[in-house]
């Protein structure tokens, strides 16, 4: 019997390769081997901890990240999020709250931020664009006043060594280890659960979703409260890492964060999507932009680059689409002429 699904009509192996997630990683590949022979001191033994320290807030956001765009929505607060929970690990830290303790409560107020965008996303029915480029400009404000133009500073060493160290075998940073455990954790809940599979439902199609047993708001409204989380603790990270809480920490965090997960696969309609293609966007501008560093190519340029990337990675979406149903078109019309002409002979 004939298989009535299109996607199912070509073997497994084509199905598993011939995607753009594998895309991905193959010019993630391409990348990195020319970087390591044309771009001076790349292959060095301290690029590569480096490189993972400079991705990991773009690796945490990109996980819950993944989720929203999935279900059709987009968040551009996540980066003044990051600088929200920074100003709060400072200024509590400064007040004389004990690290741990401080970060229990930015990683609180990034779930009320996830929580607030999330609600008025779901439940009251606002454009998430519009929502979240509001508390944008709101979470950015209350950073900034908290702390003003001023910068904390004095935190203690044995924190910012934790984020800013490495491991003496292969050299890998110690905060790649808890986005391992969440990259699975996400890649289940994607992928392997009833929630996942609502997500896709729901950037499919919200409304047959809803008729077809989804919890529609509920399932956006997760999706907000861990982008609002994990958020919080790329913040934690970040102010650690660079050792200094300002306000206007990690600002223009979130195209970085976009292009990745759109890069990887993620489509920004909704509905499609996997994880280890966005592990693979991160970690390909992630390598575009180190190289790029290396070669005295100024944070403007490689904003400009990273943006191009952006607007490609929409755009091939259309485009694919577009050149799927033109070969469907040719194809059925070649079917039709075949007809005629056997009918003809008849």
């Amino acid at each position: 019997m004939t298989r009535s699904y299109a996607a199912h009509q070509h073997p497994l192996w084509r199905r598993a390769l011939v995607t753009r997630e594998v895309a991905v990683i193959g010019l993630l590949v391409v990348v990195l081997v020319w970087a390591s022979s044309a771009v001076p001191n790349f292959s060095g033994p301290l690029t590569l901890p480096f490189l993972l320290l400079d991705v990991a807030p773009i690796l945490l956001i990109a996980l819950p990240m993944t989720l929203v765009i999935i279900t059709g929505e987009i968040d551009l607060s996540v980066a003044s999020v990051v600088g929200l929970s920074s100003v709060l690990l400072g200024s509590l830290h400064q007040h004389g709250m004990s690290i741990p303790l401080a970060a229990l409560v930015a990683l609180f107020v990034g779930l009320l931020c996830g929580l607030f965008n999330g609600f008025l996303v779901a439940y009251v029915g606002l454009p998430s664009l519009a929502v979240t480029i509001g508390t944008l400009a709101l979470y950015r404000g209350l950073a900034v006043g908290i702390l003003g133009t001023t910068a904390v500073t004095d935190f203690p060493t044995r924190w910012t060594d934790l984020a800013q160290q490495w491991t003496t075998v292969g050299r890998i940073p110690y905060i790649v280890f808890p986005i391992l455990v969440l990259a699975v954790v996400f890649g289940l809940l994607l992928h392997f659960t009833s929630f996942g599979r609502g997500i896709f439902d729901i950037g499919l199609n919200a409304e047959a979703a809803h008729f077809s047993g989804v919890d529609v708001a509920r399932a956006k409204l997760v999706t907000f409260v861990l982008t609002g989380l994990v958020s919080a603790l790329a913040g934690i990270d970040y102010t650690l890492r660079y050792g200094s809480a300002r306000g206007d920490n990690a600002t223009g965090l979130e195209l970085q964060v976009i292009a990745a997960v759109l890069l990887g696969g993620v489509s920004i309609f909704g509905g499609r999507g996997a994880l280890h293609g966005v592990l693979g966007g991160v970690l390909l501008i992630g390598v575009i932009s180190s190289a790029l560093r290396l070669e005295n190519v100024t944070v403007n340029v490689i904003n400009i680059i990273i943006g191009l990337l952006l607007v490609l990675s929409v755009m091939s979406t259309s485009l694919l689409a577009w050149v799927s149903a033109l070969r469907r078109g040719i194809a059925t019309r070649r079917g039709h002429s075949g007809s005629e002409m056997r009918r003809a002979a008849a």
